[in-house]
Formats: C-alpha cells, sequence, structure tokens
C-alpha cells in the first residue's frame, strides 16, 4: 500500500541538541521529542533500557514501537542489534495513526544527520508499510492505537522490546489508560521488557494493573526519570532500578489514579473527565501534599 506525499508544510525539522530533528504535532501541540536530543532520546530512554545490545546475540528479536512516529526508534533499534550481530533476524510491528509523519522525515532527509546505515529499510517501511528482507519483517499498521493494539494482541504476537511512546497522557489519555496497557501487556513476552519515558503516577499504576513490575530510568534530558516494566521474575528483579521512597509514595497519591477506557473506543475528554471525577471522590492522599513533602525548599 502506498501512501499519498505528506505535506511536508505541516512538518518542519525542528533541530534538537544533539543534532538531530523532530517535528512538532500541532494536533497534540508536542514535540515528537524532547528539545535535550531526538536521537540519543531514542537510544537512552528505548533502546538501553530494553537491553537489545545484550539481547542482540539470540538469532532472532521481536519489537512493538508503539507510536512509531518519524521511527527513531525503530532506527536506534535497528542500528543498535546489528551492529552486535549483523545475522540477527528482526520482527517489527509498529503503530502509527499519521503515516504523513514517517513520510515526511524520509522526505526531510532526516536520517542523512544519523549517517544511518539502514534508511532504505525505514522509507519502504514508511512508503509501503511493510518491508522483508533476509533479516527483517516489519509492518507499519495506521489507525487508532487501540484498534491495533488488539490487533496485535489478537495475533498472537509477543515482543521481546515493547517502545511505549505516545504523547504525554494529559494530551493523549486513550494510549495510557488501564484498558489499553493490559492489551500492550498482553503482548509482551514473558522475558521481554517495556520502556517509555513517562514517570507519570497514572500511568505506573495502569502498568502495574496490568501486572507488571516497573522500576526506573535513568533521566534524559530532564529531571524525571522514565519506566520500565516486565512480568515479575528474576530478571527483572535482578535488572530493575528500584523505585526511590519518593516514586513509591507517589503511588499513593490522588495522581496515581489512572485513566480509564472500558470499551476502548473513548474521546480523550471524556477520559480525561472520568479521571478527575475519580480523583474527586479518592481517599488517596493529596498530591499537593506528597509534593510538598519531598520536593519544598529544592
Amino acid at each position: 500500500m502506498t501512501s499519498a506525499t505528506p505535506d511536508l508544510e505541516e512538518f518542519k525539522p525542528q533541530v534538537t541538541a544533539d543534532g538531530s530533528f523532530t517535528f512538532v504535532s500541532h494536533e497534540f501541540g508536542e514535540l515528537f521529542h524532547s528539545h535535550f536530543g531526538a536521537k540519543q532520546e531514542s537510544f537512552l530512554k528505548f533502546v538501553v533500557p530494553t537491553g537489545l545490545e545484550t539481547s542482540a546475540v539470540k538469532p532472532s528479536l521481536r519489537i512493538l514501537d508503539i507510536c512509531y512516529g518519524l521511527g527513531y526508534n525503530t532506527a536506534a533499534a535497528l542500528q543498535t542489534i546489528w551492529a552486535v550481530n549483523p545475522h540477527c533476524n528482526v520482527e517489527l510491528i509498529g503503530l502509527e495513526v499519521n503515516p504523513s509523519v514517517p513520510q515526511a522525515a524520509i522526505a526531510h532527509g532526516l536520517f542523512d544527520n544519523w549517517h544511518y546505515e539502514y534508511t532504505a529499510i525505514l522509507t519502504q517501511l514508511a512508503v509501503e508499510q511493510q518491508v522483508k528482507t533476509s533479516r527483517f519483517q516489519g509492518k507499519l499498521l495506521i489507525g487508532d492505537g487501540r484498534n491495533l493494539i488488539t490487533q496485535v494482541h489478537q495475533s498472537g504476537f509477543l515482543a521481546d522490546a515493547i517502545f511505549l511512546d505516545p504523547f504525554s497522557p494529559p494530551r493523549c489519555p486513550q494510549l495510557w489508560t488501564v484498558e489499553f496497557m493490559q492489551k500492550v501487556a498482553g503482548c509482551l513476552h514473558p522475558q521481554g521488557l517495556l520502556a517509555t519515558y513517562s514517570c507519570a503516577a497514572a500511568v505506573r499504576t495502569a502498568l502495574l494493573a496490568a501486572g507488571l513490575e516497573i522500576g526506573s530510568t535513568p533521566p534524559v534530558g530532564r529531571r524525571s526519570p522514565g519506566t520500565i516494566a516486565a512480568y515479575p521474575g528474576d530478571r527483572s528483579v535482578n535488572n530493575f532500578p528500584p523505585l526511590c521512597e519518593s516514586e513509591k509514595e507517589h503511588l499513593q497519591t490522588r495522581a496515581a489514579v489512572p485513566y480509564r477506557d472500558p470499551q476502548l473506543i473513548d474521546a480523550a475528554d471524556v477520559i480525561l473527565r472520568r479521571r478527575e471525577q475519580e480523583q474527586e471522590v479518592s481517599l488517596l492522599e493529596p498530591t499537593s501534599s506528597w509534593r510538598k513533602r519531598w520536593f519544598s525548599g529544592k
């Protein structure tokens, strides 16, 4: 399937601190990456926490890239894996609502700045939504992530690494709900790892509700950490940086009331209001009290 030419005026490259470029989403009012560095963010927030450099010694790996965007997370993963093991067979499923985003990244030549070796794969994935080579099988599924994750879950796909990279929860709550996380967790291999840039208490509560263990990943370009998640077991216990005391207490505040979308069909404003109503009657500690206790005077 070939898509229409992207509107290059809608997606104008914005330079970030490491010299790589990102776009602004006018729909969500946010950059696709932080000012710190789009390229570094893909490696440090997603590829490193999911341990792909170590697991690349395996003969095959499966990756689920949720909110594929410009394709940076997938690009960083392929570069890392094949640098260690050029013979590793990679199977990728990417989820993206707007095919113009990865197409615009290719059209603007954003990977030229990386001196990137696998642009041909990313180009075919962006334009045709599927690629098959001797060591790579990839599909880019286009549409509402809630419908797509249901399809992936029903297909039996189990990822060794999941990159969870939607826009922020207040802007895109539909991809951070308890119900969505349950579908995502259903696509994670029992020994797989999920990484996200968010440390929001509501997000972490949803991951816990999906049966996963969580830990923190080092801050990248900001003070707050990311989150790593996996099914309970020796691997996750041994490799997770534990939550600090303030993070544990954050999960006992009203900020930890999760987003809910029972049928996976509600609009963002409905999901936001539902959470607000639940917070209003919650017996959990006010988040302002927690913040004052831990961060006043800092």
